[in-house]
C-alpha cells in the first residue's frame, strides 16, 4: 500500500507541477498538494476528477489562485467538480479576468468541501450561482463565500433547481457569507427545487448581500428543507425578504436572528419565515 501510494505521490507531483509526461493516476485516494499558480490548480483538480475516489487538495498557505480563463466550459473557472474533492486552506480563489465565470460547479456526481479559510470570491456569472453553481454536494467549513455576482439566482451559490433525480445539498458550518448580488433570488445563497440547505454557526453570519428581487440573504423556493442554526442574517438587501425570503418548502430557524435587513426582513415569504419578524 505504503508503494502505491508513493508512486501516486510522484504522478500527482508530475501534473501539479506542470511536468511534460502525464502518468495514469492510482485508483486509491490521495492527498496533493498544489503549488500556489492557476495551472497547478486547474492541474490538481483535473487529476483528482480522473478517478472516483475522494482526493484533498491541499492549498498553499496563504496563495491567492487567480483565475484568468474558464477551464469549465465557457462560464465556469475550474474543471467542473465531478468526483468528491476536498480543498484545504488557508488560501483564496479569485477570477482575475475581464471574462465573466463562476469560481466553480459541482455536477450530481461530485462533493465539493472547502475547509480551513478558503475564500471563494469575485466569481461572476452568467445565470446562476456567482461563486458556485451546486448540482451535488458542496460543505463550508470555517471558509467563506463574497464579493461575487450572477445574473440569476445565487449571488454566492445557489443549489440549481432539480426536477427530478438526486437533488443538491448544500452545508455551511462556521463560515460566512457576505458581499454577494443576485439579479434575481438569493444575494448569498439560493436554494431551488427540491434543494437541501443546511447552516450552522461557530458562529455563522450572512451579512451584506443583494438580490434585485427576493432574499437578499438566502431565498428557499419549493426547496426541499432550509435549516438555520445559530446563524445571524443581518443587513442583506432585497425587494422582498431582505434577510430571508421562503416559497414552499420545509423550513427551520433555531438561535439565527434575522433582523436589519433592508428594507425588510422576511416580508412576502408564504409560508413565513419562522421565527422572523418583519
Amino acid at each position: 500500500m505504503r508503494r502505491v501510494r508513493i508512486v501516486q505521490a510522484l504522478t500527482v507531483s508530475a501534473v501539479v507541477a506542470g511536468a511534460g509526461a502525464v502518468l495514469a493516476p492510482a485508483a486509491q485516494a490521495a492527498t496533493i498538494p498544489v503549488a500556489c499558480s492557476e495551472n497547478a490548480l486547474v492541474a490538481a483538480v483535473t487529476l483528482a476528477n480522473s478517478t472516483a475516489a475522494a482526493d484533498t487538495l491541499v492549498l498553499a498557505s496563504g496563495c491567492t489562485y487567480r483565475l484568468t480563463s474558464p477551464h469549465g466550459g465557457l462560464g465556469t473557472g475550474l474543471p467542473v467538480i465531478t468526483t468528491p474533492i476536498e480543498l484545504i486552506g488557508p488560501a483564496t480563489i479569485t477570477r482575475n479576468s475581464l471574462l465573466l465565470f463562476r469560481i466553480a460547479e459541482v455536477s450530481r456526481s461530485g462533493k465539493l468541501t472547502l475547509t480551513t479559510s478558503v475564500a471563494i470570491t469575485n466569481g461572476s456569472a452568467v445565470g446562476d450561482g456567482g461563486g458556485i453553481l451546486n448540482r451535488g454536494a458542496v460543505t463550508f467549513t470555517v471558509s467563506s463565500l463574497s464579493g461575487n455576482t450572477a445574473t440569476g439566482n445565487g449571488g454566492g451559490l445557489a443549489n440549481a433547481d432539480t426536477p427530478s433525480g438526486a437533488a443538491p445539498a448544500a452545508t455551511f458550518t462556521g463560515s460566512s457569507v457576505s458581499g454577494n448580488a443576485a439579479l434575481l433570488s438569493g444575494g448569498g445563497i439560493y436554494n431551488g427545487l427540491r434543494g437541501t440547505l443546511t447552516t450552522t454557526g461557530l458562529p455563522m453570519f450572512i451579512t451584506g448581500n443583494t438580490a434585485t428581487v427576493n432574499g437578499g440573504g438566502i431565498a428557499a423556493v419549493n426547496s426541499t428543507a432550509t435549516t438555520l442554526t445559530g446563524t445571524t442574517v443581518t443587513t442583506n438587501t432585497a425587494v422582498l425578504g431582505g434577510g430571508v425570503f421562503r416559497q414552499g418548502g420545509t423550513m427551520t430557524t433555531t438561535n439565527s436572528p434575522i433582523s436589519a435587513n433592508i428594507p425588510n426582513n422576511c416580508v412576502g415569504s408564504a409560508p413565513p419565515v419562522p421565527n422572523c419578524t418583519a
